[in-house]
C-alpha cells in the first residue's frame, strides 16, 4: 500500500465499524474503532492482519475484510520544452526515450543534452541525473538509456537562443527594421 490508496475495511460480525479511508502522507489510516493504523508499504495480507490485531485490542475475534478500492497509479512527470508537458501513468517498462516520445518529443526551443532527471530516493532525498538526449538518441547511446521509475520527473529546460529569442525580437521590432523579420524566420 501506497500513501493515497483507498481502503475497504468490512467487519464481519460488526458492519457499523465498516469503512473506507485513504493512506494519509503520514502512511496512516485513521479507522473508526481504532484510530491510527500505519498501512503504508504494507501488503494488503500485512495490512489486514495489522488491523486484526489492533482491533482484537476492542473487539472479540474480530474477522475483517480489506479490499483494495483506489489505488495511485505508477506515473512519471515530464516538464518543460516538451510538446505536451504532464504525468504519464507507467504501464510495464518505460525509458527516458519513451518517456520523452509519450510527451510529444522535443520542442525546437528544447536543450536535449541536458535533460534533468530527478529521481525520488525517500522523503527527504531525491538524485538528479543529467541526460544527454542527443547521445541517448544514437545506436551507441541507446545502451545507456535510463529506466524511469515511478515518481521519477524529467525537467527539459529551454536552450539558449530560446531564453534570449524574446528580447531580440523586442529589440528589433523597437529597431522597427526587416532585421528583425530576417532573424526570426531563421
Amino acid at each position: 500500500l501506497h500513501r493515497g490508496d483507498v481502503v475497504e475495511i468490512e467487519y464481519t460480525y460488526t458492519p457499523e465499524y465498516n469503512q473506507t479511508a485513504a493512506v494519509q502522507p503520514d502512511g496512516d489510516v485513521t479507522l473508526k474503532l481504532l484510530g491510527g493504523v500505519k498501512l503504508a508499504d504494507l501488503t494488503l495480507d500485512q495490512a489486514k492482519q495489522a488491523i486484526t490485531e489492533r482491533a482484537s485490542q476492542r473487539l472479540n475475534k474480530p474477522e475483517i475484510t480489506l479490499l483494495l478500492k483506489d489505488y495511485v497509479k505508477p506515473h512519471f512527470t515530464v516538464s518543460g520544452e516538451v510538446n505536451h508537458p504532464g504525468a504519464y501513468d507507467i504501464h510495464g517498462s518505460v525509458t527516458a526515450l519513451e518517456a520523452i516520445a509519450l510527451s510529444g518529443g522535443f520542442k525546437e526551443s528544447s536543450k536535449q543534452n541536458q535533460v534533468v532527471l530527478v529521481r525520488k530516493v525517500n522523503n527527504d532525498v531525491a538524485e538528479v541525473h543529467l541526460l544527454n538526449f542527443k547521445t541517448l538518441s544514437t545506436a551507441a547511446g541507446v545502451r545507456e538509456d535510463v529506466e524511469i521509475r515511478p515518481d521519477d520527473m524529467l525537467i527539459v529546460p529551454k536552450n539558449r537562443l530560446s531564453k534570449v529569442e524574446p528580447y531580440v525580437r523586442v529589440a528589433s521590432m523597437a529597431m522597427g527594421g526587416l532585421y528583425g523579420v530576417a532573424l526570426l524566420a531563421k
